[in-house]
């Protein structure tokens, strides 16, 4: 099975998109071998603003069909409670909106861009797409996130490079509960360092204290940085450590 194949078989389809690197190269096989397809990216508390606009004008340069869903995922009290299955439960609960909205929209096969790299027993979120009937055509053509960022660059994909992001949720300790004002926290400290020049990182909170986690060749940009970045971060934290294990 290949994508082109794929697409013959179900020319119509519905694709959950994120603008990151496997669901942008989906979309742009799905537009250049579907027929008629729609792409929904569902707007959550748990994105920052600039993975939204990088989003919107990814599919605006594919020529895609877009539609914005927002969704407050706070309002699930099972996902805010941030217990080890609370990827499943955001997950379901995510998709099955997406699902509710494409139907109305006549679209009965709902697509995701997970990858032949993504490991299923680590991945609780891939159960709820198991159990919610939603395709994953790089999976199932055996397309991995090396490949996929190789024939993203053959096609031009601006997306080719772009770093793996984790939504904000991950950057909470499981069982501490999600709040608002903790992601707007993680979030303004983050684009912080990011004015910097600092890609590809995170900043894990535990109780009140941030542990930032940089890639090997970041380091000495963080020491370079280092009081402009704790006196912004102590705003926010009572303590701010580095992890000194790269990421």
């Amino acid at each position: 099975m290949n994508l082109k194949k794929f697409f013959s078989k179900n020319p119509n389809c519905a694709i959950a998109f994120s603008g990151g690197v496997d669901s942008s190269y989906l979309l742009y096989e799905a537009i250049r071998y579907g027929k008629k397809i729609k792409a929904y990216l569902i707007k959550t508390p748990f994105q920052p603003q600039f993975e939204i606009e990088d989003a919107i004008q990814t599919a605006k340069l594919l020529g895609a069909d877009l539609q914005i869903v927002e969704y407050d995922i706070l309002k699930n009290k099972k996902v805010c409670r941030n217990h080890s299955d609370r990827c499943y439960d955001c997950k379901k609960t995510l998709f099955s909106t997406i699902i509710k909205i494409a139907e109305k929209d006549g679209f009965d096969i709902i697509l995701d861009g997970t990858n032949a790299s993504d490991d299923a027993s680590d991945r609780p979120g891939m159960k709820a797409l198991a159990e919610l009937n939603v395709y994953s055509p790089l999976r199932e053509c055996g397309l991995s996130k090396k490949q996929i960022r190789r024939l993203s660059k053959k096609a031009g994909l601006l997306t080719y490079n772009k770093p793996a992001y984790a939504c904000l949720a991950t950057r909470i300790t499981t069982g501490t509960s999600i709040t608002k004002e903790l992601l707007s926290v993680i979030e303004k400290s983050e684009t912080f360092m990011m004015t910097l020049g600092f890609s590809d990182f995170r900043i894990r909170t535990m109780d009140q204290n941030a542990k930032i986690q940089l890639k090997k060749g970041q380091f000495q940009l963080f020491f370079k940085n280092k009081e402009a970045i704790f006196n912004e971060l102590s705003n926010c934290f009572q303590n701010v450590l580095l992890d000194l294990n790269p990421r």
